[in-house]
């Protein structure tokens, strides 16, 4: 879910992922609602019927990309979408077995779906994981972005390092990382305005408007690379604390 930067406005400043937990601050008229995240405290509008209650447990979905569908068969519509880091309430003890495919039935906006149990069967990253963070490469770009169907710079970097482990922008990150001189592998590198993950002391994956997508590139290598090792200002490394945590 899109979350704005006006009420009634069209700038996307970051997104809810289906199942996170949202607090309403105010009602901001004619079907708007401003609203906080509550895993980086991050505020922006959203339209009251995009809202919905998760009541119970959820569980987190761990693939990168799924759908939700109407009934529990591959034919059946598409309902919506998840991606790694949403959250479903799952409605019934076992999965439905369909020409042997296992589907589980959740909760969706005030009714039910059903995902392909595949979406949960794989083991959760941990923080600053990079093959983990491979697996987002050419994910496509998207301002203000932070799933797999669609990321930006600080997006792509908040997923890796943990859901509430760093804040939303990049120079939020900046200034939460420590600094370091030379940089290593899973250490952050800042600019500007934007962030990536560097691989190695060199090699750097980011969601960049570029190309449009996740790429890698080589600091000093290409145009690209060159402008970016022109420019980046810092280095920084995670230190395992929690942005919420710290603040």
């Amino acid at each position: 879910m899109s979350l704005l930067a006006e009420a009634n406005g069209n700038e996307q400043v970051t997104q809810a992922l289906l199942g996170e937990p949202l607090h309403v601050l105010e009602d901001a008229g004619h079907g708007w609602v401003r609203v906080r995240t509550t895993h980086d405290d991050y505020e922006g509008f959203a339209r009251w019927n995009d809202l919905g209650e998760q009541g119970g447990e959820t569980t987190l979905v761990t693939t990168l990309r799924g759908h939700l569908y109407a009934a529990p068969r591959v034919s059946a519509p598409i309902l919506d979408v998840v991606s790694y880091g949403s959250r479903l309430s799952k409605l019934g003890g076992e999965p439905i077995v369909e020409r042997g495919r296992s589907w589980w039935r959740v909760a969706y906006r005030g009714g039910e779906a059903y995902v392909g149990e595949g979406v949960f069967e794989q083991s959760v990253a941990v923080s600053g994981d990079l093959g983990f963070a491979r697996r987002f490469l050419d994910v496509p770009y998207e301002w203000g972005g932070r799933s797999a169907w669609g990321l930006d710079c600080s997006g792509l970097t908040q997923l890796v390092f943990g859901l509430g482990n760093l804040p939303r922008d990049a120079s939020q990150q900046e200034d939460f990382v420590p600094k370091v001189s030379e940089p290593r592998a899973g250490d952050l590198a800042f600019f500007a305005g934007h962030v990536g993950i560097m691989l190695s002391d060199r090699d750097m994956l980011h969601a960049n408007a570029t190309h449009m997508r996740v790429t890698i590139e080589t600091f000093g290598e290409g145009e690209h690379g060159t402008r970016l090792a022109q420019s980046v200002r810092a280095f920084g490394r995670w230190d395992g604390r929690a942005y919420r945590e710290a603040k």
